[in-house]
């Protein structure tokens, strides 16, 4: 079955930086689109990043636009989400999450297309 592990997270000061890792098995790992998602208390998951299999669809939240880049590498099954500038609002834990799009179709950004998702990673962000 389809597992996706993160790895990564942790507690750092604001202005610091961070690099989350996410290992993909159980599919076919270019043929899927990848996103990160956070979850803080009493909100619902919030889009990051996302890319598709060509690494030229990328999107970003508004929120982490200029902070964070998100990355893929094929050849190990892997995702990344290289976190800069971090702030305390950035605080929850990330969840890493994929899916197999229609064709044509741009990176999506609401966490209800997304079919598989890791356990998450908590990433504190200290003031």
């Amino acid at each position: 079955q389809v597992q996706l592990v993160e790895s990564g997270g942790g507690l750092v000061q604001a202005g610091g930086s961070l690099r989350l890792s996410c290992v993909a098995s159980g599919l076919i790992f270019n043929r899927h689109i990848f996103g990160w998602f956070r979850q803080a208390a009493e909100i619902e998951r919030e889009f990051e990043a996302g890319i598709n299999w060509n690494r030229g669809g990328v999107r970003y939240g508004d929120s982490v636009t200029g902070r964070f880049t998100i990355s893929r590498d094929d050849a190990k099954n892997s995702v990344y989400l290289q976190m800069n500038n971090l702030k305390p609002e950035d605080t929850g834990v990330y969840y890493c999450a994929a899916y197999r799009p229609a064709w044509g179709r741009p990176v999506a950004t609401k966490s209800n297309e997304y079919v598989s998702w890791g356990q998450g990673t908590q990433v504190t962000v200290s003031s």
